[in-house]
């Protein structure tokens, strides 16, 4: 209900400013509608595990809505998300592909990361739609490709009629200021912490997989609160039925158990630098244990 009364309200106002030619005022609130959106990418991997919402039906709704509006269909991003949770940083792991396959060359992973770090609006669909393409595993059931396929059309069907209204009535400066700048925005934020949260490692469990942030500021915390407490992300594969407002309670679970566990950062500056010491050459998982960097 925070992050979505703020965003509501910041749209309203990114309208207003937008029509009033106030570019001092546009800007800075395309960019906190962009970390808002990023928040509700959150909320839709919140809903693919059916802890965004009580009532079954209304999370599946807000999860379907969320996911026209970020190219992708809620109901193959949920089979695929649980394989995440299934196979973490494993060959089988489809959200980290190409960096959990030893057989991709680091330039075919460089090429990868690149795209995916600066053009993850697109990239993040194409990642999930390729899986549903090309590896089978986990869309046999005749019924959930049936209703992947009815929402492929809900989202050709929305954004035929969209954009058929914006060159209409010609609302190009909103669609670009209060939709696609934002979301280009959220999109790369979402990929950037994604990598922060995994690549790099080399384990293979919730702990050596995940890298974690327990802020040690106020400001710091606030942020952890406008994205869902996402940062706590290891106590999320730890207790994938925790639902994003208990998280907090748990960070005892994040601490080093074995040999390889990540220790938890206390901001994102910190783990970000980590991960830029191994972004150039991006892998996840044990089974690079004997691939030469």
């Amino acid at each position: 209900p925070l992050v979505s009364v703020i965003f509501y309200c910041t749209q309203i106002l990114l309208a207003v400013s937008v029509a009033k030619g106030w570019l001092w005022l546009t800007i800075p609130l395309a960019l906190l509608a962009s970390h808002l959106m990023h928040a509700y990418l959150i909320a839709f991997h919140e809903a693919s595990h059916g802890m965004l919402r009580k009532h079954r039906k209304l999370n599946d709704l807000n999860g379907v809505l969320m996911g026209i509006l970020s190219l992708l269909s809620f109901t193959k991003y949920r089979v695929l998300h649980q394989s995440h949770h299934m196979h973490l940083a494993t060959e089988k792991d489809v959200e980290l592909w190409p960096f959990v396959d030893t057989k991709t060359p680091l330039w075919g992973r460089r090429v990868a990361a690149f795209f995916e770090l600066t053009l993850g609006l697109f990239y993040t669909p194409f990642l999930f739609w390729r899986a549903f393409f090309v590896q089978a595993e986990g869309f046999k059931n005749k019924k959930v490709r049936r209703r992947i396929w009815k929402e492929l059309a809900l989202i050709v069907v929305f954004w035929s009629v969209a954009m058929t209204l914006v060159i209409r009535f010609e609302l190009w400066p909103w669609f670009w200021w209060n939709y696609f700048i934002p979301a280009f925005i959220a999109g790369n934020l979402q990929s950037w912490r994604k990598y922060i949260e995994h690549v790099g490692l080399s384990g293979n469990e919730a702990r050596s997989a995940t890298r974690s942030i327990i802020a040690d500021t106020w400001a710091g915390k606030f942020v952890s609160v406008t994205l869902l407490h996402e940062p706590l992300h290891g106590i999320h594969h730890i207790k994938a039925g925790l639902p994003h407002y208990e998280l907090p309670g748990y960070t005892d679970l994040l601490e080093p158990v074995d040999e390889g566990d990540t220790k938890p950062f206390p901001n994102y500056r910190s783990a970000f630098a980590d991960l830029l010491r191994k972004l150039p050459d991006p892998r996840v998982g044990r089974q690079w244990a004997n691939v030469p960097e």
